[in-house]
């Protein structure tokens, strides 16, 4: 029974999805930071009370809706959002690189690995 796929092509697959999502991620935040700084940069801040970030920003179709308005501090969230996904796609392409080796314990173990990341992104509830 051959594989195929082996275990140095996965090692290439997933080192290379890690360091593109990264880059990316870092690149998207980056270009959000600065934009963000060019245009609220000269304000001053008020340290009177305390402001939190604004609500759109506390879930993803908010963060997709504050990109498509071309709001800086929306960019710079999907890029943090970006970074949190890498792992999540990391563990992903290992089930299916698993399940083409067909070492079906790992498929499973990998599996309740990724139903557990989701489920604690998602605050503990669906």
């Amino acid at each position: 029974m051959g594989r195929t796929i082996n275990d140095k092509q996965v090692e290439l697959l997933i080192g290379g999805l890690l360091r593109i999502g990264v880059i990316v991620a870092a690149s998207v935040a980056a270009v959000g930071g600065i934009w963000f700084l060019i245009v609220h940069g000269a304000e001053v801040p008020r340290y009177a009370a305390f402001r939190g970030e604004p609500g759109f920003l506390r879930s993803i179709p908010g963060v997709i809706q504050g990109v498509i308005q071309l709001r800086s501090e929306a960019v710079v969230q999907l890029g943090i959002l970006l970074l949190i996904a890498v792992p999540l796609l990391r563990v992903a392409v290992s089930v299916v690189a698993f399940a083409l080796e067909r070492d079906w314990l790992y498929v499973v173990v990998t599996v309740l690995v990724l139903a557990i990341l989701v489920f604690s992104l998602l605050g503990g509830r669906f």
